[in-house]
């Protein structure tokens, strides 16, 4: 059995992981091992060797960090220190004492407990009971830095301060785009947002007494208007990162990188940043109540720039001390990035307490997204829409391929402002709108499409655009751009939409007979009326009058949609309007956790015989279709995401630094081997469709 072998076995089966270790700092303990049926190396703190186990195996990778990166003196750093607890005697994992009181802990790193809820527990029982300042946990995947500044709170901080630096260094060090590109937590710890959210309300949120989406959506569109203030900045790394895209995987160092990311990470610490803006949403030891005053006032510019998501004069109502361990924890968060996902989690979770699941709605995973966008082939001119819009995936990956600016602080060429225009999304819940319109805004550069109407109930859609004067203020002009594709002048049912991308909701039925009375699908062939209709079949009609002639179309149904027998007047509805283009059948765990439910993504093209309205997609009686079965879902069975692996097992990231979803829709940008979409694209090519002709 190899070394590497011997570090896998030892952490199989186990909660711990190697993530947050670089390769030298794996290769240094490999080196080390001794032994195959039970492993040791020599503790340099114990002086003695010690068996490896996975809890050993990840405290010595992290006691050789204090050591090295870190610089305390061997003699400072404790393992299984004692902790008193009157009568009771508990064991600290590692202990750095004070400098100036040797007896006394200064810093309290746990790496017994795997799992971060049980691991903060204990150390807030060893902090209250040494008076230590300063707390770690790790199971080596995720890590989290906290300041105890009294019994009740752990405040989050960048990182523990090495063996010259106080915590007060710490606190207040100069912090740019630089830093947070460098120090993001998201790679740094391997955290998702959804974790820190919850997290935040272990500690403070839950009992604040406040609404926990409105206080978390007014912190995620502070912080994202104070990374947007360094857009300029990030024009200068960003000139200086593409020096190194082009280069080969080997630093200056001989050690070969798994991820052009970590080239790019190192060709950014080398950039000065001495005239970079410093960012404001931090907590930098000021008092909670200053802190207050100052996030405050950033969050009133951030409304006034982008606005009509917030109503004026509204204010956090978080209470000045739960703010600053809110800030706190959030601050290190990299939120402008590539892949949306990120904030998707996050809102997902936020928007549910809402009961956004009861409607059968779910947010459609990025890669899904991805596959559908790459499938359809939006081209620049090309009027898009999404339906059930959701956070609006589908047209923020569409705004992507569009304008190739992804989702960056970097503001869209005027060039590209047109084609963003045409680009539009739907929704009928008001808190998913407002998520909506905020990413829009920011991938837009200020403009956005998003609507709050209810999609299927179109002919009220004036008692919200004539009567209301608040929705005309918020989205008069997304509508007016809207209004402009109707068929018909005065009448919302057929619109002239290129493409249409949807997860329409699928849970429940519509049975109020005025809105039912608007569809085709409503009816019997005897001309009787249905007294219930599922949600999705109306979206299906409802979203073939939103095409033009030769427009196209994915929507996610549920499998039965496409097998079950009293379906099939819906599949002879669709197939009498539109060319069947493609079946891609989602795994099972694709929208886990919170629905089990298979489902299929469907892709069309209207018929059209007539080049002068539109693509050609000419009518015939027979035509090959596209099927495809994902077998690798990119999630488990409990609906968590499954990230791929580098050869020690640590988690690979992309070139923008993100986790890459193992799956078999596309290939993440060459990142995974080809795909359900780069074999759909050969086909279609084959095929001569309009869109990949």
């Amino acid at each position: 059995m190899t070394q590497p072998d011997i570090i896998q076995t030892i952490l199989r089966d186990s909660n711990y992981h190697l993530d947050l270790f670089d390769e030298s700092e794996i290769q240094d303990l490999r080196q080390k091992i001794e032994g195959t049926e039970k492993p040791f190396t020599y503790c340099a703190i114990r002086k003695k060797p010690v068996q490896l186990k996975p809890e050993e195996l990840i405290r010595q990778l992290y006691a050789a960090r204090l050591l090295k990166r870190y610089h305390y003196p061997r003699e400072r750093v404790r393992f299984e220190h004692l902790v008193n607890f009157g009568r009771e005697k508990k064991r600290a994992d590692i202990v750095i004492l004070d400098k100036d009181r040797a007896d006394t802990p200064y810093i309290i790193v746990e790496v017994k407990k795997p799992k971060l809820q049980d691991g903060k527990a204990q150390l807030r029982s060893y902090c209250n009971a040494t008076g230590a300042p300063i707390a770690v946990w790790t199971n080596g995947q995720q890590i989290s830095h906290y300041h105890r500044r009294d019994p009740n709170y752990f405040e989050d901080i960048t990182d523990i301060p090495n063996a010259d630096q106080t915590l007060a260094d710490i606190l207040s060090e100069r912090f740019t785009l630089k830093d947070l590109i460098l120090k993001d937590k998201l790679v740094t710890e391997r955290k998702s947002l959804k974790d820190i959210i919850l997290e935040l309300e272990d500690e403070v949120l839950a009992n604040a007494g406040v609404d926990v989406f409105e206080e978390v959506f007014k912190l995620i569109f502070t912080k994202l208007y104070d990374e947007a203030l360094s857009y300029k900045d990030k024009g200068i790394i960003d000139y200086f990162v593409r020096q190194t895209q082009n280069t080969h995987k080997e630093h200056r160092t001989g050690v070969t990188y798994e991820s052009d990311y970590d080239i790019i990470r190192l060709r950014a610490e080398d950039i000065s940043d001495d005239g970079f803006r410093v960012m404001a949403f931090r907590n930098t030891g000021q008092t909670d109540t200053e802190l207050k005053t100052k996030i405050q006032r950033l969050f009133d510019e951030a409304r006034d720039q982008w606005r009509d998501v917030f109503p004026e004069h509204s204010t956090f109502e978080l209470s000045d001390s739960h703010l600053a361990v809110c800030v706190s924890s959030l601050q290190d968060i990299k939120l402008f990035n590539s892949n949306l996902q990120v904030v998707d989690e996050a809102f997902e979770y936020l928007v549910s307490k809402s009961a956004k699941g009861e409607k059968g709605q779910y947010f459609t995973p990025r890669h899904v997204i991805d596959m559908c966008v790459k499938m359809l082939n939006p081209q620049p001119g090309e009027y898009m829409i999404d339906t059930a819009a959701g956070s609006c995936g589908f047209p923020v990956h569409t705004i992507f391929k569009l304008t190739g600016t992804l989702f960056t602080n970097a503001a869209i060429p005027a060039e590209d402002k047109e084609h963003v225009l045409k680009v539009f999304g739907i929704d009928f819940d008001e808190k998913t709108v407002r998520v909506a319109r905020t990413l829009n805004l920011i991938a837009g550069d200020g403009e956005t499409n998003v609507l709050h109407l209810n999609t299927l109930d179109y002919e009220r859609w004036e008692d919200s655009t004539e009567r209301n004067n608040r929705w005309v203020r918020t989205y008069g002009d997304g509508f007016d751009r809207l209004k402009a594709l109707r068929m018909e002048q005065n009448e919302n049912k057929s619109f002239g939409f290129d493409i249409l991308m949807a997860n329409p909701p699928f849970a429940g039925d519509i049975k109020e007979s005025r809105i039912l009375h608007q569809y085709n699908l409503t009816f019997k062939q005897n001309g009787k009326a249905h007294t219930k209709v599922g949600r999705d079949i109306l979206f299906i009609e409802r979203n073939l009058d939103f095409l033009k002639p030769g427009g196209r179309m994915a929507i996610v149904l549920p499998q039965g949609r496409f097998n079950n027998t009293s379906d099939q007047y819906v599949r002879e509805f669709i197939a009498e309007r539109a060319r069947i283009l493609a079946i891609v059948s989602l795994h099972g765990n694709t929208f886990k956790p919170h629905t089990g439910t298979k489902t299929s993504v469907l892709f069309v093209q209207k018929w059209n015989d007539d080049p002068s309205v539109g693509p050609l997609c000419r009518k015939v009686d027979n035509y090959s279709v596209f099927l495809a079965v994902s077998e690798k879902g990119g999630k488990d069975s409990s609906g968590d995401y499954i990230f791929l692996e580098n050869s020690d097992g640590q988690h690979k990231l992309d070139k923008n630094g993100h986790l890459i979803v193992d799956h078999d829709l596309h290939n993440h940008n060459e990142e995974l081997p080809d795909g359900i979409a780069e074999a759909f694209i050969e086909w279609a090519k084959s095929e001569n469709l309009s869109f990949w002709r």
